[in-house]
């Protein structure tokens, strides 16, 4: 256990902050953002069910292009999570475990985006608390009204804009089942398919939807009214809100809180049968290259599709993603060609996810060239993540999921507050009640954007060291010794990937 309470001083050294240095600065942010929300799609990819903020004003209706946006955007997002991430993550392992993967991942698809209708969006994304919302829409009640055939809206990041909200439940069901099925890839290969379902559900309950509210909710621009109204709005935010973190599409949310949790997974599940003393190279790189082609596809959903509308933000977003991931992908097969003498197909196809972890908090918030050079750090610092970082860690982290998302996702989180300022090329944020844009300053924006990160890692860490001790107390963590050795696409599911 030395090793995994080390990880959080190791991650809050990463940060390269100092909490005393930054605690005036932060004040000063935390002052301003509370007139403001954000720019087009942000730290709040979040969307609230809207009310009526004046009874003269007529109730806006969803624009048909914003609606056709979000749907193709959703869709994006499902092939990112089936197939994309499954073919990922099944070509990554050894030919015995290929179809349990594969079944991890289409199942824990299937089992959030129930829970994420029966009780997930009404706590990411209803008023409660600051940490967690209510009940208000268990099992979505209250969206569709069957008398009148009406569907209630869900506000975006314009005054007067919204889209429909089973819309925005849709899109966001999807980072939820993709969030929690990233997280297999920590302990690949030798845990329980029963665990790792319970597992799944006590996680996105504990861990994913207090920080999807943290993060993302709040009430809307249209309660953005004035000083007061705007003081009330930023107070019944979530907790980061309120302080003015930006995650434009979940650098905090996803990446961070899936990477912790499979770190902690590899450490709790334990190493694979054989670790360090027999080959388990990737069984096949062509289904790995084809997942990560589609999960590049779909990550322009992902990542422009939080704009929440089809304007300039989305196509910045999208720009931001094409790019940034082309530049990590060439930095990742230049520290290769370096270090290793060879550039890789594997190594490559990391360098995308990686590419696209980092740049995604920052899609909608920084300029194509602060893109540019959060992907091609990200290209750099994850190939050290799988490499260095991964043994000193000394964690059986079978897919990465660490030294990509949670390192990927940290570094985009950061440089976030770096390159959103004007003086960097970014956008600023928008002042709601005065309809103007703001700039942020780097120090101030940095240190909120830290306090983001380390509140991620520590959440979902202990959120996750309880889910799995539950797990293994109840119905065990691990599959016999015997079962992981023949494999467990025989010995849990009785089939074979490939019948030769």
């Amino acid at each position: 256990m030395k090793k995994f309470f080390a990880l959080f001083a190791l991650l809050a050294a990463l940060s390269g902050m100092s909490v005393s240095a930054y605690a005036e600065e932060a004040a000063a942010v935390i002052e301003a953002v509370s007139a403001v929300a954000e720019v087009a799609a942000p730290a709040a990819e979040v969307a609230a069910p809207v009310e009526a903020v004046a009874e003269a004003a007529p109730a806006p209706t969803p624009n048909k292009g914003d609606t056709g946006f979000m749907l193709t955007s959703t869709l994006l997002v499902i092939m990112m999570s089936i197939p994309g991430l499954a073919l990922f993550y099944g070509g990554l392992v050894r030919s015995k475990n290929m179809l349990s993967i594969l079944m991890q991942v289409f199942s824990i698809f299937a089992l959030i985006a129930v829970l994420w209708a029966i009780y997930g969006y009404s706590l990411a994304f209803t008023a409660g608390n600051a940490f967690i919302g209510g009940f208000d829409r268990l099992f979505l009640s209250g969206i569709y009204d069957p008398v009148t055939g009406a569907v209630a809206n869900a506000a975006t990041f314009s005054k007067g804009v919204v889209i429909p909200e089973f819309t925005f439940v849709a899109f966001q069901a999807t980072f939820a089942a993709i969030t929690v099925a990233l997280i297999v890839g920590g302990f690949a290969e030798r845990m329980k398919f029963s665990a790792v379902l319970l597992f799944s559900a006590l996680w996105f309950t504990f861990s994913y939807l207090p920080i999807a509210h943290m993060v993302w909710f709040w009430p809307g621009p249209d309660a953005f009214t004035d000083a007061d109204a705007a003081a009330a709005a930023v107070a019944a935010s979530g907790w980061l809100f309120q302080k003015g973190a930006l995650d434009f599409a979940g650098g905090t949310v996803v990446h961070i809180n899936a990477g912790v949790a499979g770190l902690v997974g590899a450490y709790l599940v334990g190493k694979r049968v054989g670790y360090g003393k027999e080959p388990m190279a990737p069984h096949n790189l062509v289904m790995t290259m084809i997942g990560a082609s589609l999960l590049w596809v779909g990550w322009f959903g992902f990542n422009a599709g939080s704009a929440l509308e089809a304007g300039g933000t989305a196509t910045l977003a999208f720009a931001n993603t094409l790019f940034a991931t082309a530049a990590a992908v060439l930095t990742w097969l230049a520290c290769e060609w370096v270090l290793k003498g060879k550039p890789s197909l594997l190594g490559a196809a990391s360098g995308a996810v990686a590419g696209l972890v980092a740049i995604t908090p920052a899609c909608g918030w920084v300029g194509i060239g602060g893109g540019l050079v959060i992907g091609a750090l990200a290209g750099v610092v994850c190939f050290w993540g799988v490499t260095g970082l991964k043994k000193m860690l000394g964690a059986d982290d079978a897919l990465d999921v660490f030294g990509i998302h949670a390192l990927g996702g940290i570094l985009g989180a950061l440089l976030t507050g770096v390159f959103n300022t004007w003086s960097m090329g970014g956008t600023g944020i928008i002042d709601y009640v005065n309809n103007t844009i703001v700039d942020t300053t780097i120090s101030s924006q940095l240190w909120i954007q830290t306090q983001a990160v380390l509140t991620s890692v520590i959440w979902s860490g202990v959120a996750a060291f309880i889910c799995y001790k539950i797990v293994d107390l109840t119905i065990g963590l691990r599959v016999k010794e015997e079962d992981e050795r023949e494999g467990l696409d025989t010995t849990t599911h009785g089939e074979r990937a490939y019948n030769m």
